[in-house]
């Protein structure tokens, strides 16, 4: 499979994704610099988290006016994948790739909590095609402005063509490290789908649940159903 990573200045988790899709694939995927204004064409593009260009004006806004992004949208046009995680779902928000917007966190607190996501009747999406509807994965999230906001009309939408990926969910009374929507997001909604399925921009970070060390291998098992439906 043919990957990259977009790197901004102040991404932190792009080393992360990177390990984790080298687990899963021979083959490393390419360092893409938010500079870069040409790169070959690729099956799977990853916009880490981070804080890219430190978070300033908005989480994302000046990442969505870097070089790399132009490119970025010549990416999904052509029908490719792509994958924004935290900071990267931001900057999939401000470039209008997808649609809503985040906001801080309902206790106005940054959050690192596990959460239990809920795969949701969804639209044909390789990011969600190896899983059964209703199946549920634990996976961290880390952030200060993950908070999904969206008018009605746009929730709506969004459920109607199935394009809510995955919602946080309540997991065990008895595991009090696991939190149910640790961000106020509407509806719950822990990632959102593009209308042809090909981009998703998720909260959660699933490249931190890849080795037992880290509590769960959720992550890896999701990222790997995601890359065998990219390329199968």
């Amino acid at each position: 499979m043919r990957s990259g990573v977009a790197i901004f200045p102040g991404s932190n988790c792009d080393r992360d994704i990177i390990v984790a899709i080298k687990k899963i694939t021979p083959k490393a995927p390419l360092k893409l610099w938010h500079k870069d204004t040409e790169f070959p064409n690729l099956d799977l593009i990853v916009i880490p988290g981070g804080f890219s260009f430190g978070d300033y004006l908005r989480c994302g806004a000046l990442a969505a006016r870097s070089p790399i992004i132009r490119n970025i949208k010549n990416h999904v046009s052509r029908g490719g994948s792509l994958l924004g995680i935290c900071n990267g779902f931001q900057i999939l928000i401000e470039t209008g790739i997808l649609p809503g917007s985040l906001i801080r966190n309902k206790n106005l607190l940054f959050t690192c909590k596990e959460t239990i996501l809920e795969i949701q009747n969804t639209i044909k999406s390789p990011f969600t095609e190896g899983f059964q509807i209703g199946e549920q994965i634990k996976i961290p999230v880390a952030h200060n402005e993950g908070n999904y906001f969206a008018p009605k009309h746009l929730l709506d939408e969004l459920n109607n063509e199935g394009r809510i990926a995955f919602k946080y969910v309540k997991g065990s009374d008895f595991d009090n490290k696991v939190a149910y929507n640790p961000n106020g997001s509407s509806n719950d909604i822990a990632g959102i789908l593009s209308p042809n399925g090909k981009v998703l921009g998720m909260m959660p970070h699933p490249e931190r649940a890849i080795n037992s060390l880290h509590g769960g291998t959720d992550g890896l098992r999701f990222l790997t159903k995601c890359i065998e439906h990219i390329v199968g």
